[in-house]
């Protein structure tokens, strides 16, 4: 779920000697644009969460691309999930994201399991989720390109700084353990590999 609503850094970054200051993060409100906004190709970049369930899959994620699409009404949006979990590849397309105008969050459904998570304002082109449950903080952060600013990577660090968590609490995705695109050709033969 992470992956669709969740790298490696060569070095650990050092903790600011000060703590960082924790400027709040901002839910959006959704309007008309919000969710056309939303539509299209996101790459899941890093995340970190303490609820058990959540943190099993961060540590399994090791990239993940998700699409939204239109859904069958306007309170709904249909996901696409191409993700490797430890070493094999995974494509859903059975799980949708319901759009609750009235408190502006977003529910991902997947086999009749939901999670609840609030869209926080930031660049056009990050996709920054606060997944609500008080008793386990969790934010993940998605972006419609692989890579990063330094700078926005940062702010978003500092985030989850401000949330209590430490740089080993934070889980990664690397776009070298990408897994190719169904129908896409690998180069080894042009076989396709199975993906699981």
């Amino acid at each position: 779920m992470l992956a669709s609503l969740a790298l490696l850094l060569g070095l650990p970054l050092a903790l600011p000697a000060e703590p960082p200051s924790c400027a709040p993060l901002v839910p959006v409100t959704f309007d008309n644009a919000t969710i056309p906004g939303l539509l299209g190709q996101w790459i899941y970049i890093a995340g970190a969460s303490r609820y058990p369930p959540h943190l099993e899959e961060l540590k399994a994620v090791k990239h993940a691309a998700f699409s939204f699409s239109p859904g069958s009404h306007e309170d709904e949006l249909n996901v696409t999930e191409i993700m490797r979990l430890n070493e094999t590849c995974v494509v859903k397309n059975t799980s949708k994201i319901l759009v609750f105008w009235h408190n502006s969050t977003l529910a991902h459904v997947d086999d009749q399991v939901a999670s609840t998570a609030k869209l926080i304002q930031s660049d056009k082109d990050l996709l920054i989720l606060k997944h609500l449950n008080t008793s386990f903080p969790t934010l993940s952060l998605s972006a419609r390109m692989p890579n990063v600013s330094k700078e926005l990577l940062e702010d978003f660090k500092a985030h989850l700084h401000c949330l209590g968590f430490t740089e080993e609490e934070i889980f990664f995705t690397s776009e070298k353990d990408a897994c190719p695109l169904p129908g896409e050709k690998t180069g080894k033969g042009d076989v396709e590999p199975p993906l699981g």
